[in-house]
């Protein structure tokens, strides 16, 4: 059977969300809905959907069966609501919202109308990320001491200008780490598990009319005892690769997008040599870096079979609400931290 889905919001992103459900198992893009109704014709024209003319419409369609939310990061509470309410599936472009107090009502409201809740941080299906995870998992690391993410991003005046709600606290949620880097602190929390504490300074250095930060500097201590470091800027010009690189006392290794850069263990095992062999060249895209809408949608189309699976199965998907709500946390203690000057404990 298919699934039917109605996207919200048909802003860059909605295109990716598109493009995943056309090629995922057994999802339908029925129709959008969006404030300014030329767009929304736009989008239904290049994507072969229909348009609604409200948000209500839209939910009240007996053929729409889950809603993707592809709003600005600051208005997903109030379609995701809506949506839940009405009974509808809900999976929502990163982040989940832009504070954990609004991500928790989601979570409930969801739970309450016993609908799936899934939140697109797609690098987690990258094998490359698989490949990390499980090695994290089999202890191969020995004593993790050290969980870092490095995201040295490009954004020109222009992309800031490009829409109102872009670098304001409100809508945006934040800057660099709330918008770009939140995929990578997403992984390192995935990776690594909860943190404890931060420690944080930021600042607006070279983009004009926005209120959010272009760069931040956090230091991490995780709940097992490993210290990290999160970077984030769009300052960075010309752009390059996000990294995440774990070490402990008997390995290292560093994921540079879906490249696997460094791969060292003491007790190598068969398979090691031919995952750095493979594990190199892996990124086929400029991986946002430079270019915002330089990204593969072959990561949202894997997230929308997990999403379109659970509700098929009746099971949790693999990023459920949760999951998504663990990297705002943290990003917002950054905040705190930066803003305040003291060390923050989660």
């Amino acid at each position: 059977m298919s699934i039917g889905i109605g996207i919200v919001g048909v802003g860059m992103i909605s295109n990716f969300h598109a493009k995943a459900i056309a090629d995922s198992a057994n999802g339908r893009l029925v129709g959008c809905y969006n404030r300014s109704s030329e767009r929304a014709q736009q989008f239904a024209a290049a994507h072969n959907c229909q348009v609604y003319g409200s948000l209500e419409d839209m939910l009240a369609d007996p053929e729409i069966s889950a809603v993707a939310i592809c709003t600005p990061s600051g208005a997903h509470l109030e379609p995701a609501l809506a949506a839940a309410q009405a009974g509808k599936h809900v999976i929502v472009e990163k982040p989940l919202e832009v504070t954990p107090e609004k991500c928790d009502q989601i979570i409930d409201a969801c739970a309450q109308a016993n609908v799936k809740l899934a939140v697109t941080f797609q690098s987690r299906f990258h094998r490359s990320s698989q490949l990390m995870k499980a090695a994290v998992d089999e202890g191969r690391f020995g004593k993790i001491t050290m969980g870092d993410t490095y995201v040295k991003w490009f954004r020109s005046q222009e992309y800031y200008d490009s829409g109102a709600w872009r670098g304001t606290w409100a809508l945006d949620g934040g800057g660099a780490l709330m918008n770009q880097a939140i995929h990578s602190v997403d992984l390192l929390l995935w990776l690594m598990g909860p943190v404890q504490r931060v420690s944080a300074m930021m600042g607006t250095m070279t983009h004009e009319r926005i209120e959010v930060e272009d760069i931040v500097v956090a230091n991490v201590q995780f709940e097992n005892g490993a210290l990290g470091v999160i970077e984030a800027t769009t300052t960075a010009f010309p752009g390059a690769l996000k990294r995440v690189e774990i070490a402990g006392n008997k390995g290292s290794a560093v994921l540079e997008e879906e490249d696997i850069k460094q791969w060292q263990f003491a007790d190598e095992t068969a398979d090691d040599a031919a995952i750095r062999e493979s594990m190199s060249g892996q990124t086929q895209t400029g991986g946002g870096a430079a270019d915002p809408a330089a990204i593969g949608h072959h990561g949202h189309t894997e997230v929308f079979n997990d999403f379109l699976e659970a509700i098929e199965h009746d099971r949790e998907p693999l990023i459920n609400g949760p999951e998504g709500r663990r990297s705002v946390e943290v990003i917002c203690a950054i905040y705190e931290s930066a803003r305040s000057g003291q060390t923050v404990t989660l």
